[in-house]
């Protein structure tokens, strides 16, 4: 039990004895400087400055979290859907369907883009094709943008019309016509 005190006290002595060590420095006849943790002749003994070292500054608040939202009367001057409400495709391959506002979205309120009433990619998703097979008829786009405290920013719906037309129908550019008389 007593053999870590000896080992403790040697050690620290070693510390403060390195701590406290004299530098010399000898210059030759070339000018180039020697230097010494031990008297050597023709040296002198220097103080030598500690070395430099560096602390890294404490992170901020604001590093770490993004920045604070805007006071609580903040709106979007505008929001928009594309396709614009009452836009009508014929035989689509694709539909492509984005949400833009003014201002530009802020990175810390959420997005919610929903197709007929079903949620499409992550939150934050900003735009979306819906691609083949489309159905026929009518869908609804909805967007809803919210704060990091949940209230609504804005709240906007669009509409789209999907036609499929079938070989007798008369808008088919492929519907056989009656043969000539």
């Amino acid at each position: 039990m007593r053999r870590p005190l000896p080992a403790l006290v040697l050690g620290s002595l070693c510390v403060i004895a390195t701590a406290q060590a004299t530098t010399y420095v000898r210059v030759e006849k070339d000018g180039t400087k020697t230097y010494s943790d031990r008297p050597i002749p023709g040296g002198q003994p220097i103080e030598v400055s500690p070395a430099q070292g560096y602390s890294a500054p404490a992170p901020s608040a604001s590093a770490s979290r993004p920045q604070e939202p805007e006071p609580d009367n903040f709106r979007y001057q505008s929001c928009a859907i594309t396709p614009p409400n009452d836009s009508t495709f014929t035989n689509p391959d694709s539909v492509p369907i984005a949400v833009s506002t003014n201002p530009s979205l802020r990175a810390f309120d959420t997005v919610i883009m929903a197709i007929d009433g079903a949620m499409v990619g992550q939150p934050g998703t900003t735009s979306y094709t819906m691609t083949a097979p489309i159905d026929r008829g009518t869908h609804t786009v909805s967007v809803t943008i919210t704060d990091q405290r949940g209230k609504l920013l804005c709240n906007v719906n669009s509409s789209f019309h999907v036609q499929r037309p079938g070989l007798n129908s008369p808008a088919s550019p492929n519907r056989p016509h009656p043969a000539p008389h």
